[in-house]
């Protein structure tokens, strides 16, 4: 409503600034580490209990062993030969954020799609707390209507706002 003021940035407004550096050297291994393929002993980066909250369509997984059952297995069963290409990070304090694409084989199931072969990007956007040198939260959106414009599903049937554009990127229109 106009006027109104909420508090804002309550969970990164007291970070401690002198912590940027050790945060980057996390976050920038970690993505060494996913690029990898590493999932048994991705804990050097993530905290045992640490939160990976998703959009709608990637859930929420609490603690590593989720993380690594729930996301990270399916997630390379589905897609492989998966590079991830951060095009952007920014560290601040305990947080980083980072926004980029993967590149990947559609090789297995996703969202009852059977393997097509298909090349895709998947884009996402990351946002990260580090505290004593792993991840403790990581606030995560994936592009899966994207993803799967790609392999031919519309899940918005006709009805998605790009209409309202002006020649920026559009999705792939679905095969009949």
């Amino acid at each position: 409503m106009k006027g109104a003021r909420p508090e804002q940035a309550v969970l990164s407004r007291d970070t401690d600034m002198s912590k940027t550096d050790a945060t980057r050297a996390v976050i920038e291994s970690m993505a060494d580490g996913l690029n990898d393929h590493r999932i048994d002993d991705i804990g050097q980066f993530f905290a045992e209990g640490f939160r990976w909250m998703g959009n709608a369509g990637c859930g929420t997984k609490m603690g590593l062993k989720a993380f690594q059952d729930n996301w990270q297995r399916p997630f390379q069963a589905a897609f492989s030969d998966k590079v991830c290409i951060d095009e952007a990070r920014l560290f601040m304090g305990e947080w980083g954020a980072a926004f980029g694409r993967q590149h990947a084989i559609h090789s297995g199931e996703f969202m009852g799609i059977a393997p097509t072969g298909k090349k895709v990007e998947i884009p996402y956007m990351d946002f990260w707390k580090v505290v004593d040198g792993k991840i403790v939260d990581n606030w995560v959106m994936v592009d899966f209507p994207y993803v799967l414009a790609q392999l031919g599903v519309d899940i918005f049937k006709g009805e998605g706002w790009e209409a309202y554009d002006r020649g920026e990127r559009q999705p792939p229109a679905p095969k009949p």
